[in-house]
């Protein structure tokens, strides 16, 4: 079909379904359109069709998707080819009659669409024509070519939406069968290289190429597979076998290097290229393809003792980031490849143990998104194409410029293969290679890469047993840690933790970023003694109790003093050391709490460094009466402070006093402007014998600082017009004018609730943040006000906070220091 009028009929499907229900073209649609477009316009090739279904899994969100073309006879269809799931799991059938009552049958005699969900196919269940209940099926016609159906399943709740029908109906036109099979099934001879191999009885037509290659003369071959079979490399059968026995099979394109046995010298490579074609009413399935030379190959990939030194590394590799480390070591280098990425399958997320190289901006957004531990994971829903490749559990090569994922096309833009890593029926993880620049893959590269997932499979399920329990406890201590920290005004923070790698241990470090009030923020880091799951969940508790009292609005030293009495109080065999710096965002100034712990380090904006010299106190947990003093701290603009557990400066070698030392300057030699690569630069030689926390903030002082003014309330009958005066004269010299009276109600209401229904003393504070106004007043009373349901005519009071709510933005109350803050902001204009 012309290249315009391709197009043309794109545009005129994606019309039709919108006219069914889509709204327009989306992003996703452009965009699989642009994916079939490039496809379609490159050369013939064999694995077109496949690529073309592909798109349907990765834009239309289809599990499984498959194509059928008419029977030369033309009352059957048959499968051709699929992508996705194997067609045993949704119940989909290798030929359907076209006279029959099937979808496929249906959306062929009526030229157009079928879309069933789970309460069409429940009522034809029974009939083995449709998928299981529990899916959603598309069925829509081909019309280039031999004409016939595509098949799609979904099993996403809600079926194919508006777009997914439109990316659906730009497959199935991208399509185009031809007009009989590429290897005839009757009689006469097969193409020189090719063979006919039917797979009920093991028998095998062979042209006489393949007959040389393997050797033989057509007065020696007996037509039995097993014979060509038998001069295969005893190490090469398992392979050959899952290509012969269709039983492992599911249809469509196959490939496979092997060796054979020479009467004189090395083994020989062979490529076999083949395609398994479904059977009819009274037909077997058939093995079609051929058999080419494959020996030449670089000799720096197919050394024996390259993949003998792998088998040793992995032999060796107790954990499963060893594992990692010694694929990567042994792939990279003789394949002359840009990254390769080596990830543990968890559910299903990815959780990535080697990145290689391990400098960030090398991989795209979704492959270093770190926030709390070394390595990030990715979820697999996101990357469909390497979904599909996990569910087969066959390696696939793309070549440049492939229509995939953005996450996986950044991998490898001028190549890239996916590698299952199995262990017998499990799959274990996944390896992903890529090339910066156009690579063609050779039948060498072929069987490394065959003979490393082997290898890596088997090795990552025996390091998977070893960490299952030390992944355990490890998993514990990450859910007791925050998952992302805040965002601070005036302040950027990171956060690393690495738990240690010596036996199946687990420490109880922790950090915490809590903001406070006024701009206000708390860095929390401290260390639970002793490698327990007690020293994780006390770590747990100690940082939730941290958290709470520096919430409630308590200074420093008095949020330490109770967490120390807690603590005392539980009658826990551990004790835990802590450090507390909490910090004006606005003044740029800070107070520090030691209770055991290393001091923090500074790193200020001329690149010097200082252990600061801070008063501290005794471990928590240790004595009842203890005494935790506040030391100061001057921030600048540019300051990075660095808190951090004794995993990251201790050693065997080297007390804590050296460690620090150290560490300032490595932290003075560190570029602050990006604080990740800086704690990964801090943590890239950690010795790792023990848990490793590592908080580091870099203070950029506010560019918007608040205004802000205090009034007490004294207890007298012109109370109330006493913060009215206040109020009028601080808005006025701060320009507020057009909201005045507004303001003047809520801060009347406020302090009249607090004088009637509470004792002690009354704060009043007044913050204007831009064009944000904040009227806030404070008591000595925990007890939070109570919003009336309703209000009689006779009542007297309760009108108060309905009237807040009335006139405020947003209202709320705050716990400070044993009493409550009572606020409402306005939006202002000035």
């Amino acid at each position: 079909m012309p290249q315009g009028l391709r197009r043309c009929r794109i545009s005129a499907v994606i019309a039709n379904v919108v006219g069914e229900g889509a709204a327009g073209r989306s992003t996703r649609t452009l965009r699989a359109e642009g994916a079939l477009t490039a496809i379609t316009t490159e050369p013939e090739s064999p694995d077109r069709v496949r690529r073309v279904l592909e798109q349907a899994l990765v834009f239309a969100g289809a599990a499984f998707v498959a194509v059928y073309k008419p029977s030369e006879d033309g009352e059957q269809l048959r499968l051709v080819e699929s992508a996705g799931i194997p067609r045993t799991l949704c119940g989909v059938r290798e030929s359907y009659s076209v006279a029959g009552h099937s979808p496929a049958a249906a959306a062929v005699r009526g030229g157009r669409p079928v879309w069933l969900g789970p309460e069409e196919l429940a009522a034809q269940a029974q009939a083995r024509r449709v998928p299981a209940r529990d899916f959603f099926l598309a069925a829509l016609p081909v019309h280039q070519g031999a004409g016939g159906c595509l098949l799609a399943v979904g099993e996403r709740p809600g079926g194919f939406g508006p777009d997914d029908r439109v990316c659906l109906g730009l497959v199935a036109d991208a399509i185009t069968l031809p007009g009989r099979q590429p290897v005839a099934d009757g009689g006469g001879e097969p193409a020189p290289d090719a063979f006919v191999l039917a797979t009920d009885t093991g028998r095998v037509r062979v042209g006489d190429d393949i007959l040389d290659l393997f050797g033989l003369g057509p007065d020696d071959f007996d037509g039995r597979v097993e014979t060509l079979m038998g001069l295969t490399v005893p190490e090469d059968l398992p392979s050959m076998m899952s290509v012969v026995e269709s039983d492992h099979m599911t249809i469509g394109e196959r490939e496979l290097d092997f060796r054979i046995v020479q009467p004189a010298g090395p083994p020989k490579w062979l490529r076999l290229r083949g395609r398994l074609l479904p059977g009819g009413e009274g037909r077997p399935a058939r093995l079609v393809g051929s058999v080419t030379d494959a020996s030449t190959l670089r000799a720096d990939v197919t050394d024996v003792a390259r993949v003998q030194r792998l088998a040793t590394s992995l032999a060796t590799a107790v954990t499963v980031r060893d594992v990692g480390r010694a694929v990567a070591t042994a792939l990279r280098g003789p394949l002359r490849a840009d990254r390769i990425a080596v990830a543990e399958l968890e559910s299903d997320r990815l959780v990535v143990v080697t990145l290689d190289p391990p400098e960030p901006d090398a991989w795209p957004d979704l492959w270093r998104a770190e926030w709390r531990a070394e390595w990030p994971d990715a979820p697999l829903r996101t990357m469909p194409t390497l979904a599909a490749v996990l569910r087969e559990g066959r390696a696939r090569t793309w070549s440049a410029d492939s229509a995939l994922e953005t996450s996986l096309a950044e991998v490898g833009p001028g190549g890239l293969a996916m590698l299952p890593l199995s262990a017998g029926n499990r799959t274990a993880g996944a390896c992903l290679i890529g090339w910066d620049t156009p690579h063609d893959f050779g039948a060498d590269e072929r069987a490394l890469l065959t003979a490393a997932a082997g290898l890596a499979g088997q090795a990552l399920m025996r390091a998977r047993a070893f960490d299952a329990e030390h992944e355990l406890v490890g998993m514990l201590q990450r859910q007791l840690l925050p998952r992302r920290l805040p965002r601070l005004p005036g302040a950027v923070a990171v956060a690393r933790y690495l738990p240690s790698t010596a036996g199946l241990e687990l420490g109880g470090d922790w950090y915490d970023v809590i903001p406070l009030p006024d701009n206000h923020v708390a860095l929390v880091i401290g260390d639970v003694q002793g490698h327990s799951a007690g020293a994780a969940t006390l770590m747990g508790q100690m940082r939730t109790a941290l958290r709470a009292y520096a919430v409630e609005g308590h200074t420093p030293d008095v949020v330490v003093s109770h967490a120390n009495r807690l603590l005392v109080d539980m009658e826990s065999d551990l004790f835990a050391t802590c450090c507390y710096v909490e910090v004006d965002l606005e003044q740029g100034s800070a107070w520090c709490v030691r209770a055991g712990h290393l001091p923090p380090v500074l790193r200020h904006p001329d690149g010097s460094t200082e252990i600061t010299e801070t008063e501290g106190g005794p471990p928590l947990g240790v004595m009842a009466q203890a005494d935790f003093p506040m030391s100061p701290l001057r921030l600048r603009p540019g300051t990075v402070v660095a808190l951090t557990t004794d995993g990251l400066v201790e050693t065997v070698e080297a007390d804590i006093d050296e460690g620090m030392d150290r560490l300032a300057r490595r932290l003075a030699a560190a570029d602050p402007a990006d604080l990740g690569l800086v704690a990964d630069g801090l943590l890239g030689k950690a010795p790792r014998s023990d848990d490793v926390a590592l908080l580091l903030m870099r203070y950029e002082g506010m560019t918007l600082r608040p205004l802000r003014e205090t009034w007490t309330v004294w207890r007298v009958p012109q109370a109330v017009g006493h913060a009215r005066r206040f109020t009028r004269r601080t808005l006025r010299s701060w320009g507020v004018t057009e909201d005045l009276d507004t303001a003047l109600l809520i801060v009347s209401e406020l302090v009249t609730n607090a004088l009637v229904h509470t004792e002690g003393q009354v704060r009043l504070d007044l913050t204007l943040v831009g064009e944000r106004l904040r009227l806030a007043v404070a008591d000595a009373s925990p007890r939070s006000p109570a919003k009336p349901n309703s209000i009689g005519w006779e009542a007297t009071g309760g009108r108060g906070i309905l009237l807040v709510e009335a006139l405020s933005a947003a209202w709320g109350t705050l716990p400070v220091s044993g009493g409550k803050q009572v606020w409402a902001e306005l939006g202002t204009h000035r």
